[in-house]
């Protein structure tokens, strides 16, 4: 169980997703028309084991962090073969293979990466 959940994942897009549930923000035409924000979406994401599969990636989430998981989408990346010539020569290489997890939480769950700095 430990071993399904890697890590964070901890990226500019991640942090812009999860800072907008805490605080949604109403586009310009949305404050004209005097209508509300949308509703926030409580996501965070994680790098996963590639064999895990939805049903216990929540588990594990549900029992690390103490909270509520309502949702599990998941994404595989495969490793990208990347070539680039070099004064040596031509240099082809590999990329990281992975799977990513992007979890919705329940309403008034959340869960805090950096409450041990």
């Amino acid at each position: 169980m430990n071993n399904i959940l890697v890590k964070p994942l901890i990226s500019e897009k991640m942090t812009r997703i999860t800072e907008a549930a805490a605080s949604p923000v109403q586009t310009r035409i949305q404050r004209n028309k005097g209508i509300e924000a949308g509703p926030a979406h409580n996501r965070y994401g994680f790098v996963v084991d590639k064999r895990a599969n939805k049903i216990q990636i929540k588990a594990a989430v549900e029992q690390f962090y103490g909270v509520k998981v309502i949702d599990v989408n998941t994404m595989n990346y495969s490793g990208k073969v990347k070539s680039r010539y070099t004064k040596s020569g031509f240099l082809t290489g590999r990329t990281n293979a992975f799977k990513k997890a992007i979890v919705t939480l329940a309403e008034g769950d959340s869960i805090d990466f950096y409450a041990g700095i």
